[in-house]
């Protein structure tokens, strides 16, 4: 493993003590009405170590909603469960910023608090099923968002960030990825808009940027991020002209100093030496399917300043002092990935318990 990875850092308002953090990763556990539970405040103090932990995608409104038992943080009582989970975290000597997850048209009304047909930049069903209570089901045809309600999504991403950090959390993350609702704005293909919100890259860019503006406005933008996945065909995405997208949304993003950006980097090497040097502040890259002799190698080539570890940070809750020491690894049981209780979530050993 690089030296580089174990230098420190600076992101937003936060110092860390390495370039390792724990990406978001959907896991299934919060209670019906998305309040996390001490369960889960558990699961992310064991990872504190990796120093800044980004949860789980957190809906910031009821048609926010895609899955079943994630957390929201738009009630009270969620905040209070967020509260619980940053006061475990910052216990044991780590940071949390909360992902902000709008899932769009990747939903079901069997999954959603209120029973409502999934909203969308537009009425474009995606090819993709949701598991339900009842079974795997196809995801139906979404409402297109007025333009009203653009705006009015916007202000719940703000709200919802208010009330993340006033529940603890050091900072929030939006996500803009694997084909959640700012995904499906910035795609050719979800987005068929006729109004400021579609058509043009400029125009399907404004609602990410719109988003990360009103957040950073209302609680700092170094307290805010954003996290971006070019040319991800998740969930039915077609993104047409990659790169003009994505410079031009990192070009608009930069001039509002977030705390970082984040990069779920599917192999465009020339697109993410693009994005770096576009840039201005702390970029987090998490490289699909790298294997672990690899996680430091962006950071040693200067082509990221922090790695994002998803899975092997979900079955390795003290993986920071394993890839320092060289220790074996614990692996990720995919079977226990979403939903249950504590196997294959509070229960993989550290290597002081396998001891």
């Amino acid at each position: 493993m690089h030296d580089a990875l174990w230098n420190p850092v600076r992101v937003g308002r936060l110092q860390l003590e390495h370039r390792l953090v724990m990406a978001p990763m959907t896991r299934g556990r919060a209670t019906q009405e998305g309040i996390p539970t001490e369960l889960n405040a558990t699961y992310y103090a064991q990872r504190a170590s990796l120093g800044l932990v980004i949860s789980e995608g957190t809906q910031p409104s009821p048609d926010g909603q895609g899955y079943l038992m994630t957390p929201g943080v738009f009630t009270a009582e969620q905040a209070a469960g967020w509260q619980r989970t940053a006061d475990a975290v910052h216990a044991a000597g780590g940071h949390l910023y909360v992902q902000l997850m709008h899932v769009g048209r990747m939903a079901h009304p069997d999954n959603t608090p209120h029973g409502r047909q999934p909203v969308a930049p537009s009425d474009v069903r995606p090819e993709a099923t949701m598991f339900t209570a009842h079974g795997p089901q196809p995801v139906p045809e979404p409402r297109a968002l007025s333009t009203a309600e653009v705006r009015a999504t916007v202000q719940d991403f703000r709200r919802a960030a208010r009330l993340a950090v006033a529940a603890g959390a050091d900072g929030v993350e939006i996500h803009g990825a694997n084909g959640y609702l700012v995904h499906q704005f910035l795609s050719d293909n979800a987005n068929a808009r006729q109004d400021e919100y579609g058509g043009s890259v400029q125009n399907r860019v404004r609602f990410a940027v719109e988003v990360a503006s009103a957040v950073a406005e209302e609680i700092g933008a170094d307290r805010t991020a954003l996290r971006i996945s070019p040319g991800n065909p998740l969930h039915d995405m077609v993104e047409g002209d990659t790169r003009s997208l994505y410079e031009e949304l990192t070009r608009q993003l930069a001039a509002l100093d977030l705390a970082y950006l984040h990069v779920l980097h599917l192999g465009d090497d020339e697109l993410l030496r693009s994005l770096r040097q576009l840039w201005p502040s702390t970029l987090v890259v998490n490289r699909a399917g790298r294997p672990p002799e690899e996680i430091s190698a962006d950071v040693a080539s200067g082509l990221a300043d922090i790695a994002s570890v998803g899975s092997l940070a979900l079955a390795n809750p003290d993986l920071v002092e394993r890839l320092r020491t060289g220790a074996p690894l614990n692996q990720p049981d995919p079977s226990t990935f979403y939903g249950g209780g504590s196997t294959g979530y509070t229960d993989y050993p550290s290597l002081a318990e396998v001891a």
